[in-house]
Protein backbone atom coordinates (compact mmCIF):
# COMPACT_ATOMS: atom_id res chain seq x y z
CA UNK A 1 0.00 0.00 0.00
CA UNK A 2 1.33 3.38 -0.98
CA UNK A 3 2.22 5.69 1.90
CA UNK A 4 -0.17 8.54 2.62
CA UNK A 5 0.75 12.20 2.24
CA UNK A 6 1.97 13.21 5.71
CA UNK A 7 0.58 16.66 6.56
CA UNK A 8 1.35 19.02 9.44
CA UNK A 9 -0.86 22.01 10.30
CA UNK A 10 0.78 25.15 11.70
CA UNK A 11 -1.58 27.87 12.93
CA UNK A 12 -1.81 29.83 16.17
CA UNK A 13 -5.63 29.62 16.18
CA UNK A 14 -6.89 26.41 17.77
CA UNK A 15 -10.12 26.60 15.77
CA UNK A 16 -8.17 26.29 12.51
CA UNK A 17 -5.75 23.65 13.77
CA UNK A 18 -8.60 21.48 15.01
CA UNK A 19 -10.98 22.30 12.16
CA UNK A 20 -8.51 21.50 9.38
CA UNK A 21 -7.34 18.36 11.17
CA UNK A 22 -10.94 17.14 11.49
CA UNK A 23 -11.85 17.88 7.88
CA UNK A 24 -8.82 15.95 6.61
CA UNK A 25 -9.37 12.96 8.90
CA UNK A 26 -11.56 11.07 6.42
CA UNK A 27 -9.34 11.63 3.36
CA UNK A 28 -7.74 8.24 2.62
CA UNK A 29 -4.57 9.57 1.03
CA UNK A 30 -3.81 12.07 3.84
CA UNK A 31 -2.37 11.48 7.30
CA UNK A 32 -2.32 14.48 9.65
CA UNK A 33 0.85 13.75 11.61
CA UNK A 34 0.75 16.73 13.92
CA UNK A 35 0.04 20.40 14.58
CA UNK A 36 1.93 23.40 15.96
CA UNK A 37 0.90 26.82 17.24
CA UNK A 38 3.78 28.67 15.57
CA UNK A 39 6.76 28.19 13.31
CA UNK A 40 9.28 27.75 16.09
CA UNK A 41 7.43 24.77 17.53
CA UNK A 42 6.83 23.37 14.04
CA UNK A 43 10.57 23.38 13.32
CA UNK A 44 11.18 21.51 16.58
CA UNK A 45 8.61 18.84 15.69
CA UNK A 46 9.52 18.28 12.05
CA UNK A 47 12.49 15.90 12.60
CA UNK A 48 10.30 13.42 14.49
CA UNK A 49 7.03 13.88 12.57
CA UNK A 50 8.66 13.86 9.11
CA UNK A 51 5.84 15.64 7.24
CA UNK A 52 5.69 15.74 3.44
CA UNK A 53 3.70 18.96 3.48
CA UNK A 54 2.90 21.86 5.79
CA UNK A 55 -0.30 23.89 5.85
CA UNK A 56 1.25 27.08 7.19
CA UNK A 57 -0.48 30.18 8.51
CA UNK A 58 0.98 33.49 7.34
CA UNK A 59 0.39 35.45 10.56
CA UNK A 60 1.64 33.84 13.81
CA UNK A 61 3.47 34.93 16.97
CA UNK A 62 7.02 33.83 17.83
CA UNK A 63 7.93 32.81 14.27
CA UNK A 64 5.52 33.80 11.52
CA UNK A 65 4.84 32.03 8.24
CA UNK A 66 7.45 33.93 6.22
CA UNK A 67 10.32 33.31 8.65
CA UNK A 68 9.23 29.70 9.07
CA UNK A 69 9.20 29.25 5.30
CA UNK A 70 12.74 30.64 5.03
CA UNK A 71 13.93 28.15 7.65
CA UNK A 72 12.11 25.29 5.95
CA UNK A 73 13.72 26.05 2.61
CA UNK A 74 17.13 26.08 4.28
CA UNK A 75 16.85 23.02 6.54
CA UNK A 76 13.95 20.99 5.07
CA UNK A 77 13.78 21.91 1.38
CA UNK A 78 11.83 18.82 0.33
CA UNK A 79 8.76 19.75 2.41
CA UNK A 80 6.01 21.32 0.31
CA UNK A 81 4.25 24.38 1.72
CA UNK A 82 0.67 25.59 1.29
CA UNK A 83 0.00 28.92 2.96
CA UNK A 84 -3.12 29.93 4.89
CA UNK A 85 -3.82 33.60 4.25
CA UNK A 86 -6.25 36.21 5.51
CA UNK A 87 -8.17 38.56 3.22
CA UNK A 88 -6.27 41.77 3.92
CA UNK A 89 -3.74 43.81 2.00
CA UNK A 90 -1.03 42.74 4.43
CA UNK A 91 -2.15 39.13 4.16
CA UNK A 92 -2.05 39.28 0.37
CA UNK A 93 1.41 40.87 0.34
CA UNK A 94 2.76 38.29 2.78
CA UNK A 95 1.26 35.47 0.74
CA UNK A 96 2.83 36.73 -2.47
CA UNK A 97 6.15 36.96 -0.65
CA UNK A 98 5.68 33.37 0.51
CA UNK A 99 5.02 32.21 -3.03
CA UNK A 100 8.20 33.96 -4.19
CA UNK A 101 10.12 32.14 -1.43
CA UNK A 102 8.93 28.73 -2.56
CA UNK A 103 5.43 28.03 -1.20
CA UNK A 104 3.59 26.12 -3.91
CA UNK A 105 0.16 27.68 -3.35
CA UNK A 106 -2.17 29.23 -0.80
CA UNK A 107 -5.68 28.91 0.59
CA UNK A 108 -7.61 31.93 1.79
CA UNK A 109 -9.21 31.86 5.23
CA UNK A 110 -12.87 32.85 4.82
CA UNK A 111 -14.04 35.97 6.61
CA UNK A 112 -17.22 37.92 7.22
CA UNK A 113 -19.25 35.52 9.36
CA UNK A 114 -19.02 33.10 12.27
CA UNK A 115 -20.36 30.16 10.27
CA UNK A 116 -17.36 27.90 10.75
CA UNK A 117 -19.08 24.96 9.05
CA UNK A 118 -19.27 26.99 5.84
CA UNK A 119 -15.74 28.32 6.39
CA UNK A 120 -14.20 24.88 6.66
CA UNK A 121 -16.21 23.57 3.72
CA UNK A 122 -14.72 26.37 1.59
CA UNK A 123 -11.21 25.65 2.89
CA UNK A 124 -11.73 21.94 2.18
CA UNK A 125 -12.88 22.65 -1.38
CA UNK A 126 -9.82 24.83 -2.01
CA UNK A 127 -7.29 22.70 -0.16
CA UNK A 128 -8.01 19.15 -1.31
CA UNK A 129 -7.06 19.62 -4.98
CA UNK A 130 -3.73 21.10 -3.89
CA UNK A 131 -3.04 18.22 -1.49
CA UNK A 132 -4.02 15.70 -4.18
CA UNK A 133 -1.50 17.34 -6.51
CA UNK A 134 1.20 16.91 -3.84
CA UNK A 135 0.21 13.28 -3.42
CA UNK A 136 0.58 12.70 -7.18
CA UNK A 137 3.94 14.45 -7.23
CA UNK A 138 5.12 12.38 -4.29
CA UNK A 139 4.16 9.18 -6.13
CA UNK A 140 5.93 10.28 -9.32
CA UNK A 141 9.04 12.41 -8.84
CA UNK A 142 9.46 15.11 -11.48
CA UNK A 143 13.01 16.41 -11.95
CA UNK A 144 13.83 20.08 -12.12
CA UNK A 145 13.67 21.38 -15.67
CA UNK A 146 16.84 22.68 -17.25
CA UNK A 147 16.86 25.61 -19.70
CA UNK A 148 17.49 24.74 -23.30
CA UNK A 149 20.71 26.06 -24.78
CA UNK A 150 20.16 28.67 -27.51
CA UNK A 151 21.09 26.21 -30.25
CA UNK A 152 18.35 23.84 -29.04
CA UNK A 153 15.58 26.43 -28.91
CA UNK A 154 12.95 25.87 -31.61
CA UNK A 155 13.27 28.10 -34.65
CA UNK A 156 10.25 30.38 -34.67
CA UNK A 157 9.13 32.79 -37.38
CA UNK A 158 8.58 36.43 -36.56
CA UNK A 159 4.91 37.04 -35.88
CA UNK A 160 2.75 40.10 -36.45
CA UNK A 161 1.45 40.31 -32.91
CA UNK A 162 -0.66 42.93 -31.14
CA UNK A 163 -1.60 41.00 -28.02
CA UNK A 164 -0.24 38.27 -25.76
CA UNK A 165 -2.91 36.47 -23.72
CA UNK A 166 -1.61 34.38 -20.80
CA UNK A 167 -3.34 31.91 -18.47
CA UNK A 168 -1.90 30.47 -15.26
CA UNK A 169 -3.02 29.02 -11.95
CA UNK A 170 -1.09 26.93 -9.39
CA UNK A 171 2.56 27.96 -9.68
CA UNK A 172 1.57 30.88 -11.89
CA UNK A 173 2.78 33.81 -9.75
CA UNK A 174 6.38 32.57 -9.85
CA UNK A 175 6.09 31.60 -13.51
CA UNK A 176 4.82 35.07 -14.43
CA UNK A 177 7.48 36.72 -12.27
CA UNK A 178 10.08 34.73 -14.23
CA UNK A 179 8.69 35.47 -17.68
CA UNK A 180 7.35 39.03 -17.69
CA UNK A 181 10.56 40.90 -16.80
CA UNK A 182 12.27 39.17 -19.74
CA UNK A 183 9.68 40.01 -22.41
CA UNK A 184 10.97 42.86 -24.52
CA UNK A 185 9.02 46.10 -24.13
CA UNK A 186 8.46 48.89 -26.67
CA UNK A 187 7.43 46.49 -29.44
CA UNK A 188 3.78 47.66 -29.62
CA UNK A 189 2.40 44.64 -27.80
CA UNK A 190 -0.09 44.50 -24.93
CA UNK A 191 -0.37 41.62 -22.46
CA UNK A 192 -3.54 40.30 -20.81
CA UNK A 193 -3.31 37.78 -17.95
CA UNK A 194 -5.76 35.50 -16.17
CA UNK A 195 -4.14 34.21 -12.98
CA UNK A 196 -6.53 32.30 -10.74
CA UNK A 197 -6.51 34.34 -7.52
CA UNK A 198 -9.10 35.79 -5.14
CA UNK A 199 -10.02 39.50 -5.06
CA UNK A 200 -7.42 41.79 -3.49
CA UNK A 201 -4.67 39.25 -4.17
CA UNK A 202 -4.80 40.07 -7.90
CA UNK A 203 -4.44 43.78 -7.13
CA UNK A 204 -1.43 43.21 -4.89
CA UNK A 205 0.07 40.81 -7.43
CA UNK A 206 -0.24 43.46 -10.15
CA UNK A 207 1.50 46.02 -7.92
CA UNK A 208 4.29 43.51 -7.24
CA UNK A 209 4.81 42.70 -10.92
CA UNK A 210 4.78 46.38 -11.84
CA UNK A 211 8.00 46.81 -9.84
CA UNK A 212 9.74 44.01 -11.72
CA UNK A 213 9.09 44.65 -15.42
CA UNK A 214 9.49 47.41 -17.98
CA UNK A 215 5.78 47.10 -18.75
CA UNK A 216 3.18 48.98 -16.73
CA UNK A 217 1.19 46.32 -14.86
CA UNK A 218 -2.31 46.97 -13.51
CA UNK A 219 -5.26 45.08 -12.18
CA UNK A 220 -7.82 45.59 -14.94
CA UNK A 221 -10.82 47.89 -14.55
CA UNK A 222 -13.89 47.95 -16.77
CA UNK A 223 -13.34 50.31 -19.70
CA UNK A 224 -9.53 50.36 -19.55
CA UNK A 225 -8.10 51.10 -22.99
CA UNK A 226 -5.73 48.39 -24.21
CA UNK A 227 -2.57 50.07 -25.47
CA UNK A 228 0.99 48.83 -26.13
CA UNK A 229 3.36 48.22 -23.23
CA UNK A 230 0.52 47.70 -20.75
CA UNK A 231 -0.17 44.49 -18.81
CA UNK A 232 -3.65 43.93 -17.41
CA UNK A 233 -4.38 41.22 -14.84
CA UNK A 234 -7.96 40.03 -14.47
CA UNK A 235 -9.35 40.96 -11.04
CA UNK A 236 -10.37 38.14 -8.73
CA UNK A 237 -14.00 37.01 -9.11
CA UNK A 238 -14.43 38.78 -12.48
CA UNK A 239 -14.18 37.42 -15.99
CA UNK A 240 -12.05 39.64 -18.25
CA UNK A 241 -12.67 40.04 -21.99
CA UNK A 242 -11.71 42.38 -24.82
CA UNK A 243 -14.34 44.49 -26.56
CA UNK A 244 -14.01 46.69 -29.63
CA UNK A 245 -15.33 50.26 -29.55
CA UNK A 246 -15.61 52.89 -32.23
CA UNK A 247 -12.86 53.06 -34.82
CA UNK A 248 -10.83 50.09 -33.66
CA UNK A 249 -10.35 51.04 -30.00
CA UNK A 250 -10.07 48.00 -27.74
CA UNK A 251 -11.17 48.12 -24.13
CA UNK A 252 -11.38 45.82 -21.13
CA UNK A 253 -14.76 44.35 -20.28
CA UNK A 254 -15.40 42.77 -16.86
CA UNK A 255 -18.40 40.74 -15.77
CA UNK A 256 -19.47 38.19 -13.17
CA UNK A 257 -21.00 35.59 -15.42
CA UNK A 258 -21.07 31.96 -14.24
CA UNK A 259 -17.68 30.38 -13.48
CA UNK A 260 -16.20 28.26 -16.26
CA UNK A 261 -14.39 25.09 -15.19
CA UNK A 262 -15.00 26.32 -11.65
CA UNK A 263 -13.01 29.49 -12.35
CA UNK A 264 -13.84 33.18 -12.29
CA UNK A 265 -11.84 34.70 -13.85
CA UNK A 266 -11.66 32.03 -16.54
CA UNK A 267 -9.01 31.95 -19.22
CA UNK A 268 -11.62 30.67 -21.67
CA UNK A 269 -13.51 33.96 -21.51
CA UNK A 270 -10.36 35.97 -22.22
CA UNK A 271 -9.08 33.68 -24.98
CA UNK A 272 -12.41 33.60 -26.85
CA UNK A 273 -12.61 37.39 -26.88
CA UNK A 274 -8.98 37.68 -28.02
CA UNK A 275 -9.74 35.24 -30.85
CA UNK A 276 -12.71 37.35 -31.94
CA UNK A 277 -10.98 40.74 -31.78
CA UNK A 278 -7.35 40.00 -32.71
CA UNK A 279 -7.53 36.84 -34.81
CA UNK A 280 -4.15 35.70 -36.08
CA UNK A 281 -2.37 38.77 -34.61
CA UNK A 282 -2.44 37.18 -31.16
CA UNK A 283 -0.21 34.90 -29.14
CA UNK A 284 -1.71 32.57 -26.52
CA UNK A 285 0.40 31.24 -23.63
CA UNK A 286 -0.74 28.56 -21.17
CA UNK A 287 1.37 28.19 -18.05
CA UNK A 288 1.35 25.92 -15.01
CA UNK A 289 -2.01 25.25 -13.38
CA UNK A 290 -4.45 22.57 -12.28
CA UNK A 291 -7.50 21.61 -14.31
CA UNK A 292 -8.19 22.47 -17.94
CA UNK A 293 -9.25 26.11 -17.89
CA UNK A 294 -8.22 27.78 -21.13
CA UNK A 295 -8.37 24.84 -23.52
CA UNK A 296 -11.71 25.76 -25.11
CA UNK A 297 -10.64 29.37 -25.52
CA UNK A 298 -7.27 28.35 -26.94
CA UNK A 299 -9.13 26.33 -29.58
CA UNK A 300 -10.97 29.50 -30.59
CA UNK A 301 -7.66 31.36 -30.87
CA UNK A 302 -6.10 28.53 -32.84
CA UNK A 303 -9.08 28.46 -35.24
CA UNK A 304 -8.48 32.14 -35.96
CA UNK A 305 -4.79 31.63 -36.74
CA UNK A 306 -3.18 32.60 -33.43
CA UNK A 307 0.06 30.97 -32.28
CA UNK A 308 -0.06 28.94 -29.05
CA UNK A 309 2.76 28.31 -26.56
CA UNK A 310 2.49 25.89 -23.66
CA UNK A 311 4.70 25.23 -20.66
CA UNK A 312 6.19 21.74 -20.49
CA UNK A 313 5.57 19.11 -17.83
CA UNK A 314 8.94 19.16 -16.09
CA UNK A 315 8.90 22.90 -15.34
CA UNK A 316 5.22 23.09 -14.33
CA UNK A 317 4.22 23.07 -10.68
CA UNK A 318 0.86 21.67 -11.83
CA UNK A 319 0.70 20.17 -15.30
CA UNK A 320 -3.05 20.36 -15.80
CA UNK A 321 -3.85 23.39 -17.95
CA UNK A 322 -0.77 22.99 -20.21
CA UNK A 323 -1.36 19.26 -20.53
CA UNK A 324 -4.96 19.79 -21.62
CA UNK A 325 -3.87 22.15 -24.40
CA UNK A 326 -1.07 19.82 -25.53
CA UNK A 327 -3.23 16.70 -25.52
CA UNK A 328 -5.86 18.56 -27.58
CA UNK A 329 -3.06 19.15 -30.14
CA UNK A 330 -3.47 22.92 -29.90
CA UNK A 331 0.06 23.89 -28.81
CA UNK A 332 2.40 25.03 -31.58
CA UNK A 333 5.40 25.12 -29.25
CA UNK A 334 6.01 23.41 -25.88
CA UNK A 335 8.81 24.85 -23.76
CA UNK A 336 10.40 24.86 -20.30
CA UNK A 337 9.51 27.95 -18.30
CA UNK A 338 13.03 29.41 -18.62
CA UNK A 339 12.78 29.51 -22.43
CA UNK A 340 9.31 30.96 -22.92
CA UNK A 341 10.25 34.65 -22.71
CA UNK A 342 13.18 34.20 -25.10
CA UNK A 343 10.92 32.48 -27.60
CA UNK A 344 8.25 35.17 -27.30
CA UNK A 345 10.91 37.82 -27.93
CA UNK A 346 12.07 36.01 -31.05
CA UNK A 347 8.50 36.00 -32.35
CA UNK A 348 7.46 39.59 -31.60
CA UNK A 349 10.74 41.39 -32.33
CA UNK A 350 12.23 42.33 -35.62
Amino acid sequence: MKRSLRVMIVDDAVVFRRGISDMLADIPYIEVVGTAINGQIALMKIPSLKPDALILDVEMPELDGIETLKALKKYHPSIKIIMLSIHTTRGADKTLEALSLGAIDFVEKPSGSNDYTAHFQQIRNDLLPKLWLLKLQKSSHIPDAQPLSPKHLPRVPRKECDIIAIASSTGGPNALTTILPKIRANVNVSILIVQHMPPLFTKQFALSLDQKTAYTVREASAGDVITPNLVFIAPGNYHMAVRKFGAGERRISLHQGPPENGCRPSANVLFRSVAEIYGKRALGVVLTGMGNDGTDGIKSMKDQGATILSQDKDSSVAWGMPRSVIEAELADIVLPLHDIAQTINAMISG
